[in-house]
């Protein structure tokens, strides 16, 4: 640091005219003659030092976007400057205006060397090229990059090609010509240009913002006809090269995962386990029964036991819940915690169970083992089912019909015993516990799963085995015996209870953000830190540095910080639209008192809408939203429930595979022709959707009712606010994830089904029938899910 310089007021007016006319310097001699005081003169006091004036209160960066002093003064004279390499850094330039020669855009080429339809991960390459050291992107110029001063990122489910469909070359082609796009020519991949004219009424704000529409690509496997989370296909970035050639090196003749390293700059949180419990939310989403003591409401209890009463498992049914009343029961007193433990007073029991097969697609319980925090054995029992065992499924249980022959425990024991072992003050850890738990036919409120604590990498619904986390990260082996029949066949469930245990124990030592990671990405939030740039013109170096890492915030329903968003500097939970809405243009402009969010700002913002996507049906695994919205027990149960099937062997519910086309009257569904529905589907499944990730039910604070044309002038209303409220030189980005994955969430699940039936059943006794037919219709519906999905992208 230098202190500002005085030199330019010593030189005075009088001071110069003192040195003689012509302007010399005068000698040594002569200044020392001129300045002697006579006898008659006063001496004069020493002249004060001229000490630099500053503000303490003004330690932390001003935004880029503030305004610069008015009137061009210059305060350098008034501050405190960085020096790098000898020089002063400079700072940051003034926000061009729009109509000036500098002005950033990011603007396309039929020249470009775009030859396929873009994808989610080129969104997020020019994320990376514009805020961080990402590579240039091939299919748009980015014009004045150092201009930009934000990034605005926002995830809209519910947008479709179809909706926009009406202005392909401006009006002269219908919808209907346009429903089998094989992305082969220009003309399906090239953005289209939006015309305000060809728009209905609730998009035409979409011609302000934007000038082109982009079909968008979302990732999946086309060979086993899946789609991957969109969203962590944003959130989620790849590594850099030379740590994946280093990984692979090191990895180099080795089976499974690679074990997890610590991120660079990485610090430990020690986190009490407490704060890894789950909410009533997210055990509902993951199929749990819930505990009547997770609701605190009387009424809401008392619905809930109604509801499972009507679902089969309550305790009429042979279920039981533990001795817990409320939930608060289990917090203990500070004064009975002790400093420093991760274990909060609580008593913390792993637990793991072993099933056989019972019935045609029925699992009975037939080990039992629970170890306690010090990996020493609580209970560890074989169970006698009730009902005769048709599969004794050795390969995988590790039951032997030589084991269970001299047994006699029943369930009804083991369930005496638990409610003894599990008292207010358990907390039950597992994998998957809801399958053992619905085994066990018991409930508990306090759970921790290792299967959601530890997130899948491509995220929801799919869940990470319990080998492959024991080898990233406790580079463990176990269940050797997997898929075996001999000595040591199946798994063993102490070690898997054990390696849930030391699983939770590390997520302990190191924090909530440890295991959160992409097994081959690094989140975006966090690689904008890391290698954020600042250009000169910013007041940067323009080289990715940590030091001049760019601030973030991530708006979602729900709490952000449970998934990707808690590597975000910011994260703002929400309930509604109108929230999230709220909340992006809060992140963009900073707090009023700048204590939680900066003035200005901050430099990156990723949000996503949901309600569009509720009412269309798209939300992932839609769960019940009402008690009293009782369920058949077999749907409950995970069985599928027959429907009647007209003539011609078209299922009632055939909105599956509807198309939404928005008009300015209404909204109308086109229905599909049966020549592309598959035949021989006699069963409804229930859906199970790829797409956004976020452990949450579907928003029930909206009118379920409100037609699809009103919900999209809404959002398009809440679009053009944020629009409005972002600076000048903030890129805006907005995709839709992917287009209708309903079918093919209907068709992943009846296919599931089919594969369980096939492996027990004959051929002529499966409920569902799988042939050629519905594996193309599937590989049809996978296609169109992953190809119709839409991107606006422009600069304000």
């Amino acid at each position: 640091m230098a202190s500002p310089s005085n030199e330019s007021t010593a030189n005075t007016p009088s001071q110069s005219s003192q040195s003689g006319s012509n302007g010399r310097k005068r000698k040594l001699s002569e200044a020392s003659a001129a300045d002697q005081p006579g006898m008659s003169q006063t001496p004069s006091l020493p002249r004060q030092l001229d000490v630099p004036e500053f503000n303490l209160t003004s330690a932390s960066r001003r935004s880029e976007d503030a305004e610069s002093p008015k009137g061009g003064e210059d305060t350098s004279s008034q501050e405190w400057q960085v020096i790098e390499n000898g020089r002063a850094r400079k700072k940051a330039k003034k926000i061009p205006k729009p109509q000036s020669h500098n002005y950033p855009a990011i603007e396309f080429s039929k020249d470009s060397r775009l030859q396929s339809q873009i994808k989610i991960s080129d969104l997020q390459n020019l994320v990376l090229y514009i805020l961080a050291d990402g590579p240039s992107p091939n299919f748009v110029a980015v014009r004045h990059r150092p201009q930009i001063r934000k990034v605005v990122v926002l995830m809209v489910p519910g947008l479709e090609q179809s909706m926009f469909d009406k202005i392909k070359h401006h009006g002269d082609e219908k919808p209907s010509q346009r429903k089998d796009r094989n992305y082969r020519s220009p003309d399906d991949y090239f953005p289209t240009k939006l015309y305000e004219e060809d728009l209905p009424s609730p998009l035409k704000p979409f011609a302000d913002m934007f000038k082109l529409v982009w079909p968008v690509k979302t990732p999946g496997d086309e060979k086993f006809s899946k789609m991957h989370s969109p969203l962590h296909a944003m959130l989620t970035a790849p590594l850099p090269k030379s740590k994946e050639d280093r990984d692979r090196k090191n990895n180099k003749g080795k089976k499974g995962a690679t074990p997890a390293k610590e991120p660079h700059g990485w610090k430990n949180s020690r986190t009490p386990i407490t704060e890894f419990l789950h909410l009533p939310d997210e055990l509902l989403e993951n199929e749990y029964i819930l505990h009547p003591a997770a609701y605190s409401e009387e009424s809401d209890k008392h619905a809930y036991t109604k509801h499972r009463h009507n679902t089969g498992v309550s305790k009429d049914h042979g279920w039981a819940d533990t001795l817990v009343e409320h939930f608060d029961d289990g917090t203990v007193p500070e004064y009975g915690i002790e400093s420093g433990s991760i274990t909060a007073g609580r008593e913390i029991l792993a637990m793991d169970c072993e099933m056989c097969m019972t019935g045609e697609d029925e699992f009975s319980l037939t080990r039992i083992s629970i170890v306690g925090w010090d990996g020493s054995v609580v209970l560890d029992e074989l169970v006698k089912p009730k009902k005769p065992i048709t599969n004794y499924l050795t390969q995988y249980s590790g039951i032997t019909e030589e084991m269970l022959a001299p047994v006699t425990t029943t369930l009804a024991d083991i369930q005496k015993k638990l409610l003894e072992i599990l008292h207010p003050r358990t907390i039950l850890i597992g994998h998957s516990l809801n399958s053992d738990l619905a085994a066990l036919k018991i409930t508990h409120p306090y759970i921790i799963d290792t299967a959601l604590v530890y997130p899948h990498p491509r995220g929801p619904p799919l869940k990470s085995s319990l080998k492959w986390l024991a080898q990233k990260y406790l580079n463990r082996e176990i269940q050797k015996g997997h898929g075996t029949t001999g000595p040591g066949a199946g798994h063993d469930s102490i070690e898997d209870a054990r390696t849930c245990l030391d699983l939770i124990k590390q997520k302990c030592e190191k924090g909530k953000a440890w295991g959160t990671n992409d097994a081959a990405g690094e989140n975006i939030f966090r690689r904008v830190a890391r290698t954020g740039v600042r250009y000169k013109n910013q007041g940067g170096s323009a080289i990715p540095s940590p030091l001049d890492g760019k601030s973030s915030a991530a708006i979602d329903w729900g709490d952000p910080k449970k998934g990707p968003g808690a590597a975000a500097t910011h994260q703002i939970g929400c309930h509604s639209d109108e929230e999230i809405m709220q909340g992006v243009i809060r992140a963009v402009k900073g707090d009023p008192d700048g204590k939680e969010i900066p003035g200005g700002g901050v430099d990156f913002v990723w949000a996503r809408f949901r309600e569009l996507e509720a009412l269309k049906g798209w939300w992932n695994n839609n769960k019940l939203s009402g008690f009293e919205d009782s369920t058949p027990k077999d749907a409950s149960e995970g069985k599928l429930t027959p429907t009647e099937t007209p003539k011609g062997g078209v299922p009632t519910k055939a909105t599956a595979n509807s198309e939404t086309v928005i008009t300015d009257a209404s909204t109308k569904t086109k229905e599909p022709s049966t020549s592309e529905t598959p035949r021989a589907i006699t069963t409804e499944t229930p859906t199970t959707i790829p797409s956004s990730s976020a452990a949450l039910p579907p928003p029930t604070n909206f009118d379920k009712t409100t037609p699809i044309t009103t919900a999209t002038a809404e959002l398009t209303y809440r679009l053009q606010q944020i629009h409005n409220a972002l600076p000048p030189c903030t890129a805006f980005i907005i995709y839709s994830g992917s287009g209708d994955p309903r079918e093919m969430g209907r068709l992943q699940t009846m296919q599931q089904q089919f594969r369980r039936e096939y492996k027990i059943k004959k051929w002529d006794e499966l409920s569902v029938k799988w042939t050629d037919v519905e594996e193309q219709a599937l590989k049809r519906a996978a296609k169109m899910a992953r190809e119709e999905g839409v991107g606006f992208i422009g600069v304000k």
